[in-house]
């Protein structure tokens, strides 16, 4: 038999290491699971194409489970991995899945935190940590509203659009989550870090 060029990587490993960036399904969710349901997963490969990805996420639609194991036919066609086509039969488990075809109860971390923020480079990329946030009204479902900067900021600084970035509250979060319970606060909110590292509630800037 044939070795494939293909293996199924561990999304679970990654989704412990990246809780607020990487999504995995629930256990609930991916307990519920049927067959006829689907679930999508990452297989790993190696080309000698220099562009070539180092994986696809692929959907596989389930055939039957046992004893913790899914067996399945893949539903849709890769683009790099030669051997592999629609309908090859594909096992795997629950470690595999990195997103299913059913609603999730329990949403991950990462889709929890999807929102977008604007966080200044020297609170997220030049080591100043965040030191003052504040939470306007959102402009639509993809905002967050947050604000974050390191408190040492000029205005100069801050009106260059080169220093402020638009990112995941889910990327800010995965550098520092020391704030994380204060994100659940509503618009109109402002707080800055005290010398023992907790954060009190300020006035807004003006």
């Amino acid at each position: 038999m044939t070795t494939p060029s293909w293996r199924l990587d561990d999304v679970q490993v990654i989704a412990n290491e990246n809780p607020y960036t990487f999504h995995k399904p629930s256990v609930t969710a991916v307990q519920s699971l049927m067959p006829g349901d689907r679930a999508r997963l990452l297989f790993l490969f190696h080309s000698d194409d220099p562009d070539a990805p180092t994986g696809e996420r692929l959907w596989v639609e389930i055939v039957r489970i046992e004893e913790g194991v899914f067996h399945g036919r893949l539903d849709n066609p890769p683009l790099h991995i030669q051997d592999l086509a629609p309908g090859d039969a594909v096992r795997f488990e629950a470690r595999h899945i990195m997103d299913v075809s059913v609603d999730d109860p329990e949403p991950s971390l990462a889709k929890r935190y999807a929102a977008h923020c604007l966080v200044s480079r020297d609170a997220y990329v030049e080591g100043g940590n965040v030191g003052f946030m504040y939470r306007e009204q959102p402009v639509d479902e993809n905002d967050s509203g947050w604000c974050f900067m390191s408190g040492e900021e000029s205005d100069a600084y801050l009106n260059d659009p080169a220093n402020v970035l638009n990112l995941p509250l889910g990327v800010i979060l995965a550098e520092d989550d020391s704030f994380v319970a204060l994100l659940s606060w509503p618009p109109e909110v402002a707080f800055e870090r005290t010398e023992d590292g907790t954060f009190r509630e300020v006035s807004m800037p003006e």
